[in-house]
């Protein structure tokens, strides 16, 4: 197929539009900080330079590529000033009118299940579990952008994927803060994540794209875990010493309540239907499998640095 990434040059976009690639897919990607294009290219993939909130150039960009199918995955900036709720709805929503401008009929789009369930029952929900119908403020306007997104694909006939955390990224967010010991376990630690590698993201995206009927997906690991159980285990991969332990009434006076929830309260998401209906196997099947091939190599090189030069 021809295929339009959004937000190709980002984490998942960059391993996925080598998956695309791989399977025998012409990849036209979008990005918006210069300078990515180059990443783009050096893939096999056409790069274009796109704001997805400009309405008339993004049709007129999915028009010029006219692509058999388009994947949303520009859901984040590293750009402060750029409001990244605006682009999950709006940019959504401007995706989806020029796919129907172009007859586009296959559209995925990146959602994301982690913190987004209700925080009681079980601790891995499936797509048709309620949402959390009252989110803490923290995650009000996020949670709100994701259903308008995981609707607006859904009524369109599209493919919605809610992500786990995701790992593996060369910008990965969560060393830095593990190693320093700035990432503590809250409370009893109790509360659910799903992770997801962005290799086996970017796999079950190529799959859905070629066998997936529309709906919502969970795109996550096979081990939704407590904070207690898989903080631990990284910082040790990490090399780093075990986290801090800080009171739950303490966490929320210094991070809010929305640290607190998602330390104590989460619930994490059950990968069964896409494994079910994509035929999807897993790289990595849990975090635990995964942490090691993400990040020991990380810890290597930081307990083995190179020796200095003489003279």
């Amino acid at each position: 197929m021809r295929v339009f990434v959004a937000g190709a040059s980002g984490a998942i976009g960059m391993p996925l539009v080598t998956q695309l690639i791989r399977q025998g897919h012409d990849v036209t990607g979008s990005f918006r900080t210069p300078g990515h294009g180059e990443r783009i290219a050096a893939l096999g993939g056409q790069a274009v330079r796109l704001d997805l909130l400009d309405k008339r150039a993004v049709r007129e960009a999915i028009l010029a590529a006219q692509p058999d199918a388009i994947i949303h995955q520009a859901t984040a900036l590293a750009d402060a000033n750029f409001s990244r709720n605006r682009l999950v709805t709006e940019g959504t929503d401007v995706l989806l009118d020029a796919a129907s401008a172009a007859g586009v009929r296959r559209f995925v789009a990146q959602s994301f299940a982690s913190l987004r369930y209700a925080r009681d029952g079980g601790p891995a929900k499936t797509e048709t579990d309620p949402l959390d119908p009252a989110p803490v403020k923290a995650a009000q306007e996020t949670n709100a952008a994701m259903a308008h997104l995981d609707r607006a694909v859904a009524d369109a006939g599209g493919i919605a994927l809610r992500y786990g955390g995701f790992y593996g990224a060369p910008n990965d967010g969560l060393v830095g803060p593990v190693r320093k010991r700035q990432f503590p376990i809250i409370g009893d630690g109790g509360g659910i994540w799903s992770f997801i590698h962005v290799d086996d993201a970017a796999a079950a995206t190529v799959l859905a794209l070629e066998h997936g009927s529309a709906g919502i997906y969970n795109v996550v690991d096979d081990e939704p875990a407590a904070v207690r159980d898989w903080l631990p285990v990284l910082a040790g991969i990490l090399g780093a010493k075990p986290p801090r332990r800080v009171p739950a009434w303490l966490a929320r006076l210094i991070g809010g309540e929305g640290a607190v929830m998602m330390a104590t309260q989460a619930r994490g998401a059950s990968n069964a239907k896409a494994k079910r209906e994509f035929g999807w196997i897993l790289r990595y099947p849990s975090w635990r499998q995964g942490f090691v091939a993400a990040y020991g190599s990380v810890a290597s090189s930081e307990s083995n640095p190179r020796p200095a030069r003489q003279g």
